[in-house]
């Protein structure tokens, strides 16, 4: 039993040790550096902070003297109560893994209302095989195959706008696909080698960027009121995309995609004025009115 607990600890540490936790859960590990470069603080105190942390939970971490860090243990238990938005917004963002106890905002604010919530238990080995570059494990539901045992090569979260998701090289069917965080289950780190043609340097849907250029949509009469909302110049608003994420930012904004903008309906004010610039994007069965 750990002969101090948190309430005894100042904010400013607790804040810290919050970061040795999240760290150690969320990335794999944590060296004095770590503490030094986020805090702006003294080796001597960053080892104080470890060595506080490891008296209120021995269990959770050990020290690797061949590469000098701080590791997380098979036994981990998290210290601190984190959210799963609060830990994809830190790790999406780098900010937020330090909050400590309960916070209420500013000033009154609502946001957008979520259906479906990934699991910290699914998050944490996922972003940890990410920083650390290994493989994984999991059990996947798909609506085309129903649930499957999977080993992938996970380098990216994406938040597409509707849900979380996973990019990754699928080595059930070789070939990089994305995998939604909330139909992962048992998600478990793998040891095995990644070759090369698994590592997003390969992933040509990742890599190739898409050039849009997204204009008011015909159907529309207050034109100036859509351009201005969308800080058009000249009638257009440029973006480029990579062709892995160009279906789910063209459904999540309702950007007709139809050639001759024909979709009828009050949710679309955008259309996609170069439509041949999606030749070749492979995730198009979700982008509005568009066709080969």
């Amino acid at each position: 039993m750990p002969n101090i607990k948190l309430n005894d600890i100042n904010e400013a540490q607790k804040k810290r040790l919050a970061h040795i936790d999240f760290r150690l859960n969320f990335l794999g590990s944590i060296s004095r550096k770590d503490l030094m470069n986020r805090f702006g603080m003294k080796n001597a105190a960053a080892t104080r902070d470890i060595a506080l942390y490891r008296e209120l939970s021995e269990k959770n971490i050990n020290y690797n003297e061949t590469i000098k860090r701080y590791e997380r243990t098979e036994d981990f238990q998290s210290v601190f109560e984190f959210s799963a938005i609060q830990v994809l917004t830190a790790l999406s963002q780098g900010f937020g893994e330090d909050f400590v106890g309960i916070h209420k905002a500013l000033i009154p604010c609502e946001t957008h209302f979520l259906l479906n919530v990934p699991s910290l238990d699914v998050i944490s080995p996922l972003s940890r095989a990410i920083h650390q570059k290994k493989a994984v494990g999991i059990t996947y539901r798909s609506l085309s195959s129903g649930q499957t045992e999977r080993e992938i090569v996970p380098f990216s979260l994406v938040d597409n706008g509707l849900r979380w998701h996973v990019r990754a090289f699928d080595r059930r069917r070789s070939q990089f696909s994305d995998f939604v965080l909330t139909r992962i289950e048992n998600p478990v780190i793998s040891n095995s080698v990644i070759d090369d043609s698994e590592t997003k340097e390969f992933d040509i849907q990742w890599n190739r960027i898409v050039e849009m250029e997204i204009a008011v949509h015909p159907r529309l009469n207050q034109k100036k009121t859509i351009e201005y909302d969308y800080a058009m110049e000249d009638g257009i608003l440029r973006i480029n995309v990579r062709a892995a994420l160009a279906g789910y930012v063209l459904r999540r904004w309702n950007v007709d995609c139809s050639k001759d903008h024909s979709l009828i309906g009050d949710e679309f004010h955008l259309c996609l004025k170069n439509v041949e610039s999606l030749y070749g994007v492979k995730n198009l069965k979700i982008a509005p009115g568009y066709q080969e």
